[in-house]
């Protein structure tokens, strides 16, 4: 027997823990929380809570032994039971009853749509034409007619001010469930706004990463925006709104900055082996004429070739593109453009070595936020080498030397620094990408292919394990350890790069003629990118 809310597999797994309880008639036992609402808003879950009158922990490591499950303990009360069958996987996860009652315990939580209770041993005698509105529903907080409305209403004025990271979660579930806030709760989130920089890192990092897991991540920041919290939460911000940019730029820095994560998801969807249509991409619209245009249809397809070895090579999965992390490069990409502005004789503005100088800002605000070193790195990397690709770009030609150094410098990284400049090329001009020169987008494609091409099919060739080690240089030629060897190393590795030696033999024959061209002060002419 099935009922017509809850999914067969779901169902099921559900009567086995209340017959489970059932068994345990002094224990009372309740569904509790998101899972309830997403019934509610018509989502399935896979993750549901229960709330026990009695002890959780022992109850929850008993309830695992009985249904075959995995126990883990989360913290000092609550416990987790994960389930895994031929039919799926569940969680479980078990705390005790906070307060003297049900109802009580509700009203502690954070919003009315999760403020609801459904006692467990209901579904030990469901008829099979039941319905959500039949259910014996524990609403102390008015969460069903919200959720019939389709708004998100805190449970009392004191929910933001207890717990500051639910401020983060009411932005969260406004976008992942078609929310709506209510203006008192509006009220509340700028009321309480600063309060989220006294949270818990932790708590912030896991809120703020679910939020940027969902699609249209900006749209979801610029809500952050207007509640006054994106700027709590990363207050180098501040003096990048409203900052003007030279042209070619169409946004200022803070909105260019924004718009960088739009262009990034777009640059990602239409990356796919099959592309959404126009309409199904969630991004801004201005995004989508470049990144679509008929003209770079064979180029587009390159790249998504490119992308599908990448893939196929372990070195970089097109999800990636729209994690978290690079996400919020591309919020902090240009967070180093204030601490450089200057002005030329004419008043144009310009913002020299800025990505230099927003690398370590770009580093704190990824370590204030507790994310991992893994993402630290990215971030800081992305940051300090975005603009490499379009400066390739404006090459009449890329160098097998240009190349080699920079995966020498960003290794296997540079593969996302290379798609994400696409995003930050996009997002430069705006709607109408008016001032961008002709031909810009079309070179800028082709550099990224080539750098993707280079790296996946020619490893070998940029990045080559060395013909000569230190040691044997020093031995052969009898020199001293000293900065010299290293000089002497990139040589021979930039000439294996460009071809123009292939043995030992030929690479202690150039760092020979390099030591005598350094000894004369003339080593311009082994410099084939020199101007002699």
């Amino acid at each position: 027997m099935s009922v017509p809310f809850l999914e067969q597999g779901t169902y099921e797994l559900l009567q086995q823990v209340a017959r489970f309880f059932a068994e345990r008639s002094q224990t009372q036992v309740y569904l509790v929380g998101g899972a309830l609402r997403n019934l509610l808003l018509g989502q399935l879950s896979v993750d549901w809570d229960l709330v026990v009158v009695g002890e959780a922990p022992l109850l929850a490591r008993q309830l695992a032994d009985t249904l075959g499950g995995y126990y883990a303990h989360m913290h000092e009360k609550a416990s987790r039971v994960v389930v895994r069958t031929s039919a799926g996987e569940w969680t479980l996860d078990v705390a005790p009853l906070t307060g003297a009652s049900i109802e009580e315990d509700l009203r502690q939580r954070d919003f009315t749509v999760n403020a609801l209770a459904l006692p467990l041993d209901v579904l030990l005698s469901l008829p099979s034409s039941s319905s959500l509105a039949s259910l014996p529903w524990i609403d102390p907080c008015g969460g069903l007619a919200d959720a019939h409305a389709r708004l998100l209403r805190a449970v009392n004025t004191e929910v933001f001010r207890s717990r500051p990271v639910r401020l983060l979660r009411a932005i969260r579930l406004a976008r992942r469930y078609s929310l709506q806030i209510e203006p008192a709760t509006e009220a509340l989130i700028r009321r309480d706004a600063e309060l989220l920089a006294t949270e818990v890192a932790e708590r912030l990092h896991g809120e703020l990463y679910r939020l940027l897991e969902q699609e249209d991540a900006t749209r979801s920041l610029h809500l952050l925006d207007r509640y006054g919290l994106l700027t709590v939460l990363v207050p180098e911000l501040i003096p990048a709104r409203g900052m003007p940019q030279p042209p070619p730029h169409y946004w200022d820095v803070f909105e260019h900055s924004l718009e960088t994560l739009s262009a990034l998801e777009a640059v990602a969807r239409t990356l796919y082996p099959d592309p959404l249509p126009l309409d199904e991409l969630s991004c801004s619209p201005w995004c989508l004429p470049l990144l679509m245009a008929p003209e770079q249809t064979e180029k587009m397809a390159q790249l998504r070739a490119l992308v599908a070895e990448a893939s196929r090579q372990n070195l970089l999965q097109l999800a990636e593109l729209t994690k978290p992390a690079l996400k919020l490069a591309a919020l902090l990409h240009d967070i180093g453009k204030p601490a450089t502005l200057s002005y030329d004789e004419q008043g144009m503005s310009h913002f020299y070595g800025h990505q230099q100088a927003g690398a370590p800002l770009a580093e704190d605000v990824m370590k204030r936020l507790s994310a991992s070193s893994h993402d630290r790195h990215l971030v800081r990397l992305i940051t300090l080498h975005h603009m490499r690709p379009g400066q390739l770009a404006q090459q009449e030609i890329v160098t097998p030397r240009a190349i080699r150094r920079y995966f020498v410098d960003l290794g296997v990284q540079g593969l996302h620094v290379a798609l994400f400049s696409l995003a930050d090329h996009v997002a430069t001009y705006g709607p109408g990408y008016g001032g961008r020169p002709a031909g810009a987008w079309e070179a800028h494609l082709s550099c990224v292919a080539l750098l993707l091409r280079s790296y996946l099919y020619e490893r070998e060739r940029f990045l080559p394990t060395r013909l000569l080690t230190g040691h044997e240089l020093m031995r052969r030629l009898g020199l001293e350890p000293g900065p010299l060897i290293g000089e002497l190393l990139e040589v021979i590795a930039e000439a294996r790069a460009e071809e123009r030696i292939h043995s030992k033999e030929e690479a202690l024959w150039l760092a020979r003629e390099y030591l005598q061209a350094h000894a004369t002060g003339s080593r311009e002419a082994l410099d084939p990118d020199s101007d002699t």
